[in-house]
């Protein structure tokens, strides 16, 4: 009874980024991705973000927009002033400067094919901070989602090939025939399965939907990636320990939302607030017993100081 009483619900959700196979009697069913239902959602999903492109093309450069349309990521070096970006690097006060750069946010407006405010962390990324943990599933070639979405890094920090860059598969973005019925497929698996929606490939499979290998993209500070990681990414393995500090953005809209941004975006103020809401609700939780920690807090310091204990440079 309560799966019936809930299935307005459950159809709703087909209208939204949801991907859960797991929860989802609809979006989880073999039958219903058998029939296309995933390749259906992905297809109309692309179709709202290149309609939403389009109107935001004005504030990206057209090399940038190009490269983008061929390889599904934006790549700027030397994206501010060498006087600005010591400023960030020093005390990172001049962070508001690049947030409210209309370049940063063109670009990153562009690719998340949405104008809503995008989520951004400062982030300090550590490979072997835990000797013997399980193995990272971010080194594992993957898509986020079904639909186009960005993230972006803003390097604060050389990354050279020897600390695991981002590896992005160029192209790989894009909706092809290919990709549908490889996708298509995938759902079925993951709907029998009851796994999540964020699809692994090997890279040997790259080949069948004739897509090159990934591309690792080293860069040094001051580089601004950004990427819809809809295309299949990973953070490249590396065997030396290693650290860099970025500042990370993402913006994932609900796909089916012809407009460029949604009611959550339409107080400028509280957008921006909402990057707190995902880390401070399963920390509420937690503290009431009700869920696992999922983060651990970090000592007081700067982004750059590697925390105790870790055996990263």
């Amino acid at each position: 009874m309560l799966r019936w009483l809930l299935l307005p619900l459950h159809a709703g959700a087909l209208l939204s980024g949801s991907k859960d196979y797991r929860r989802n009697p609809l979006i989880g069913s073999v039958t219903l991705n058998r029939r296309g239902l995933h390749v259906g959602r992905a297809r109309l999903a692309e179709s709202l973000a290149a309609w939403r492109r389009a109107r935001l093309a004005g504030a990206v450069a057209a090399e940038d927009r190009a490269h983008f349309d061929k390889e599904g990521y934006i790549r700027r070096d030397n994206f501010l002033p060498p006087e600005t970006f010591a400023a960030l690097r020093a005390e990172l006060q001049a962070l508001r400067t690049l947030l409210e750069d209309p370049v940063w946010r063109g670009t990153l407006r562009y690719v998340a094919a949405s104008a809503a405010e995008p989520l951004v962390y400062i982030q300090t990324i550590l490979t072997h901070a835990a000797p013997g943990a399980e193995a990272d599933p971010q080194t594992a070639l993957h898509m986020d989602t079904f639909h186009p979405n960005m993230k972006a890094w803003f390097y604060l920090q050389d990354v050279p090939e020897e600390v695991g860059p981002l590896a992005f598969v160029p192209g790989s973005h894009r909706l092809t025939r290919r990709r549908q019925a490889w996708e298509r497929t995938r759902s079925v698996v993951a709907a029998q399965r009851r796994i999540g929606g964020a699809f692994r490939i090997a890279e040997e499979a790259l080949l069948r939907l004739q897509l090159p290998p990934p591309r690792r993209l080293a860069v040094p500070a001051n580089t601004l990636v950004g990427a819809d990681v809809r295309g299949f990414h990973a953070r490249s393995r590396t065997a030396q320990p290693s650290m860099r500090v970025e500042i990370y953005a993402i913006s994932r809209p609900n796909p089916f939302l012809p407009l460029l941004r949604g009611p959550a975006d339409w107080v400028p103020t509280l957008a921006r607030r909402r990057a707190a809401l995902p880390l401070r609700l399963p920390d509420a939780l937690a503290r009431l017993g009700l869920a696992r920690a999922v983060w651990r807090r970090a000592p007081d310091g700067s982004p750059f100081d590697p925390p105790a204990g870790s055996t990263a440079p």
